[in-house]
Parts: C-alpha cells; structure tokens; sequence
C-alpha cells in the first residue's frame, strides 16, 4: 500500500510539472521587484500606449553582429509587456544599402515604428526616453503644416531638382508633415494654423510685402527656419535679422579639416562635433555643408540664441572666390578683414512667445540650405539632423519627461575606519572564527 501511495505521488509530481510547463507555454506572468520598477515602463510611457489603439509595427534596421539587437529586443520587450501588439522585426542593413540610404539609415542603425500610415524615427542611443517620444509623436495624430515661402528663388519643397528639397520633404510627410506654397504676392500674410513657416535660400531680393510679412509673423509668435547661403545679406532680409537678433557675415565658410576625410573642396563643411543643444543631444552623426554662411548674434536683445553647428579652428570667412578647374591656392588674409574661426552657422532661438496661445516661440537660422538639397540630404547624418531641427521647431523635441531611476545602491560609501574594519574581518577574525570551529567540531567528535 505505500509503494503505491509512493507511486501516486511520483505520478501527481509529474503531471503537476506537466501541467505548469504547458500553461507556462501560453501565459507569462512577469513581477518587477527592482527598486522604483527600474525594469518595467514607467507610468508615462504606459500612458503613452494606451493612446496608441491597433497595432504597431516596429522595424529595427540594425546589424545581426553586436549587441545592439538584444539589447533593442530587452527595451522592446518592455512595451510589448504593456501592448501586446506591438511588434518587433529585424532588417539587416548591410544586405539593402541603397533602401538603408533612402531611408536614410546609417551609423549604428536606427529603428522606424509605424502606426497608422505613418512612420517616426529613433535613432541611437534606443532607450525609453527615446522611444516613448516617438510614440507620443505618433500618438498626437493630425498634420502639421509646414509653409514654404515661394515666388523669390526659393527652394521648393516638392521640387525635383538637385537644389530643390523635395526629397526630405517626402520623408517628412510620412511622419505627418504637409508642406504648403506660401507666396506673399497672393497672400497678406502667413495664414492661421500654419505651424513653421521655412524661408529657404531666396534667390531675388524679397519684396517688401513679403519682408514685412515675415517680420510681423516673427512678431505675432509664429515659428520659422531660415536657410541663407553666401551672399544673401542684400535680398532685402535685413529687417528679418533684426528681428531675429543675428548678422550674415561676408565671405564663404572654408574650413581646411575636410582635407582629412578626403573632402577636396574647402568650402564643403564638414561637422561631427556640435555645440550642446536639444536639436544636437546625442547626435554623432557626421554632416557636411556645401558653401555655408558664418553667422553672428546681436547683443540685447530678447531671443535666447544657441548655436548647434559650428565649425572648426582650421576655418575662416573667405571673400575671394574658389575656380573648381584649378588647384586651391587660398589662404586666411586677415588684413582684408576675414574672420578666423572656430565660427558659427547654425543658431537655435527662443523666447516667450509674443502670442497668448503659445508658451514659447522658436526658430532656426543656418548659413546653408544645401545639406538638405536632394543632392545633399542622403550624406551622412544631414537628414536625422534635418528631422531633428523639425522636431524641435514643431516642439516635439522633448514630450515625455521621464524621471530618472537610477538604482539607489549602485555605489557604496564606506569610511577608511569601516574599509580597515572590513579587511580585518576577512583575512584574520573569519579564518579565526573558521579554524576555532572547525577544531570544535573535531574535539566533540573525539569525545564521542
């Protein structure tokens, strides 16, 4: 009877494991019990998903060799725990360059989440922070207008010619960005709901209906991108920069530091540091910048001006001209006033927005508008860089304020007492304690 008792409960242990094993299969059952959650979403991402109904699709264009896949698949793992249809796949982009450089992917990769029709961007490093802001971005739905200033020269944004921007503006309308023609000879000015007017590399000199347009949306609070190339400081957008609080210096932008990757002509810029902004945090990608303007800020004034590109110690404003068909003899002649560098060419400004609908006002002023000409865009990090100044002109630079969650007892503070302590208790009171016991348990031994 009890070997069959035995028997009975051999038999229930089995089937028990049985039992867990195949529920275990088709239900997982996760607890967090790290200190503040740290390995779980926190409540502002989950917040996030729920505003994101049906299904999303994220692709992470990122090589099989290295860590960064499974360490991608552990912070998507996260998310899929709180929604389960969100899905992750992987592209190698190493096996498709060119689709890699039309979707312009280079580095150390990036991920592209999709939700309805539209697309957003997470580039390195991929982290929650990061990607929780990619899902607001998607989250917040509806198109955000984007008007172009035309009827002076300008680049078009649906244009097809190398100098033209459409290009990156098609990539910018999968992430729901519409770009509209604004031309201020059919127009009295910037029409409501436009989110960023872009007044890219006039041409012809602005007329003055379209200059004073453009100052009183400055005025009003609206947000605007300016691309100026050389020799743009006379097409009447005088009164714009005084509104802007900057100067367009003389001269072009050579920078000798090309040399060393192999980029022959001076005027080609090439930048892989930047000033400390929320356009450049994180960003390592190398950028490059056909015949840029240098720029300069003016004092007192109201704006709050950062500048986010900048170039190196070997450049200066050039005022003579470069012959592409003979060799470069230029040189730094300070005594014609040319200004050496580092020099900047890229400016961020806000300010507290002159509207009460608005809590801050923004824009963006860069001495060239070629790095994201169709020419241009696919070279480096030009186009995450363009994207970027976008996001931040949109105000979709920072919209989850994630707290941090560091783990409270990564470091432990000790006093040389407690260290002198703590050494004596490991080579000499713990073999003590050890040998004094073990001599205890061989005399009681004996003594049996």
């Amino acid at each position: 009877m009890r070997r069959l008792d035995r028997w009975l409960v051999v038999i229930g242990l089995f089937v028990a494991a049985g039992c867990i094993g195949f529920l275990s299969s088709r239900h997982v059952w996760t607890a967090d019990w790290t200190r503040g959650a740290r390995a779980s979403l926190a409540p502002e991402s989950v917040a996030v998903l729920s505003k994101l109904p049906g299904d999303v699709d994220v692709i992470g264009y990122l090589s099989p060799t290295g860590p960064l896949r499974e360490q991608t698949a552990a912070v998507i793992e996260r998310y899929s725990r709180e929604k389960h249809d969100l899905k992750l796949s992987f592209v190698d982009p190493d096996k498709d360059p060119a689709a890699s450089r039309q979707l312009g992917i280079s580095g150390d990769g990036a991920l592209i989440v999709h939700y309805k029709g539209r697309e957003e961007r997470v580039e390195s490093p991929i982290n929650e922070r990061n990607l929780s802001n990619a899902l607001e971005r998607l989250a917040r739905g509806g198109e955000r207008i984007i008007a172009f200033v035309t009827g002076d020269g300008e680049r078009q944004a649906d244009g097809i010619a190398n100098a033209d921007l459409g290009t990156f503006m098609r990539q910018m309308e999968r992430r729901g960005v519409r770009a509209v023609p604004l031309n201020f000879s059919q127009t009295q000015g910037v029409p409501e709901h436009t989110d960023v007017v872009v007044l890219a590399s006039p041409t012809a000199a602005l007329t003055p209906q379209a200059a004073g347009a453009l100052v009183d949306y400055v005025h009003g609070g609206g947000n605007l991108l300016w691309l100026t190339e050389p020799g743009n400081e006379d097409l009447g957008t005088g009164a714009l920069a005084d509104v802007l609080g900057v100067r367009v210096l003389p001269g072009v932008l050579v920078d000798g530091q090309g040399s060393t990757l192999n980029v022959q002509d001076p005027r080609l810029v090439v930048a892989a540091d930047y000033p400390f902004h929320a356009i450049t945090r994180a960003f390592r990608d190398t950028t490059l910048f056909p015949q840029a303007s240098a720029l300069a800020q003016v004092s007192d004034h109201d704006w709050a001006v950062v500048p986010f590109l900048r170039s190196g110690e070997r450049s200066w404003t050039a005022f003579g001209g470069i012959d592409n068909d003979k060799p470069s003899t230029i040189a730094f002649h300070p005594e014609a006033g040319e200004l050496k560098g580092p020099l900047d060419f890229g400016f961020a400004l806000n300010r507290l927005s002159p509207s009460p609908a608005k809590s801050e006002q923004r824009a963006v002023v860069i001495g060239d508008g070629d790095f994201l000409s169709n020419t241009y865009v696919g070279n480096g990090g030009n186009r995450a860089l363009g994207e970027r100044i976008f996001n931040w002109l949109l105000g979709d630079d920072v919209l989850v304020d994630l707290p941090a969650r560091g783990a409270p007892d990564r470091v432990v503070t000790v006093s040389q007492d407690g260290l002198n302590g703590i050494t004596f208790g490991f080579l000499f009171a713990l073999p003590v304690l050890l040998l004094a016991t073990g001599g205890f348990v061989a005399w009681r031994r004996r003594r049996r």
